[in-house]
Parts: C-alpha cells; structure tokens; sequence
C-alpha cells in the first residue's frame, strides 16, 4: 500500500485548509496553484497563492518544497536524518516610497513573525514604463524544515499569513 511522504500529508494540508479559507469562510480568493515535480533533480515544490476577498493589491503564496534526499530518506526509511520539507512565504506589492514602505515592511514582518524567518526584499520595475512604482517581492524563508509534527501550527500560520496581508495592505 501507498504510504504518503511528508510532502504530500504537508501540502494536502495546506491546501485544504486554504481553499476553506476561500471557499467556506470567504476571507480569502486563490490566484494561483502549482504542484510540480522536478525530474532534473528529482525535488517537489507545491505553491498556493491568493490575496484577501477585498483588497487584491497584496498576494501571498505558500511555497512548500522537498529534496531528492528528503524524499529518498523518508522513503527507504533511513533513521537519524532531519527529514522534512522547506516552507517560503511571499507576499507580492506595489510600493511607491521605496525607503519609507521597505522599512515599515521589515518592522511589520518582524513584530508578526519574530524571528522566525529571514526576509528578503526584492524590488523591480518594467523598463521604460512609469517607475513611479516598483513591485516588492517580499520573501521569508522559515529556518527549520517542517514534517507531520507542525500539521497542528498550520492553522495559527495561515492566521499570520491573514494578519501580515492585512498589515502590508495598510502600508
């Protein structure tokens, strides 16, 4: 019989619990899906995005991801190993006033999530249009891997997840 990897029982998850989020509970609309594997190096990566029911300025997306080693290891059950998945956060927005917003952006992040995660902000713009606006590709990449054991976190997460849009929709 089929036994799931940590990566299915993780993204199955993530995915109910967000499409309740839009489905039953109305908060928030899904953008975009993405469940892939790679078979250049043998890696999973599963993406959910979506942006609140009424203010569609600012995406997030759940990015989970697993490695051939990871995926090897829980399946040829090889004990000892820190088997699990990686977790990344985005959250996509416009900004107009680059140094002002990219601050109140890193304080917000870090008085929601502590230290949790390592942000990256990353800014672009389309060449020889109106750069009076720079799009803001805000990502956190979580320090620990995650596995069946947080499956019980997901639901305080996504609530994080909900604050931060609303938080980063103000700014």
């Amino acid at each position: 019989m089929y036994d799931p990897t940590i990566f299915e029982n993780l993204k199955v998850t993530f995915e109910n619990q967000v499409y309740d989020l839009d489905n039953l509970e109305h908060q928030i609309k899904i953008t975009n899906r993405m469940d892939r594997m790679d078979f250049a190096v043998l890696s999973r990566d599963f993406s959910i995005g979506f942006t609140l029911t009424n203010q569609p300025n600012v995406a997030a997306e759940i990015i989970l991801q697993t490695s051939l080693e990871d995926l090897a290891g829980e399946i040829l059950e090889q004990s000892g190993q820190n088997l699990g998945c990686f977790l990344l956060l985005r959250f996509h927005k416009h900004v107009q006033d680059v140094p002002t917003q990219c601050k109140k952006i890193e304080q917000a992040l870090h008085t929601i999530w502590e230290n949790e995660a390592h942000v990256t902000q990353t800014l672009s713009f389309i060449y020889e249009q109106d750069t009076s606006s720079h799009l803001n590709n805000i990502q956190m990449q979580f320090n620990k891997k995650i596995n069946e054991e947080h499956i019980s976190d997901i639901p305080e997460f996504l609530e994080h997840v909900l604050q931060t849009l609303k938080v980063l929709n103000e700014i």
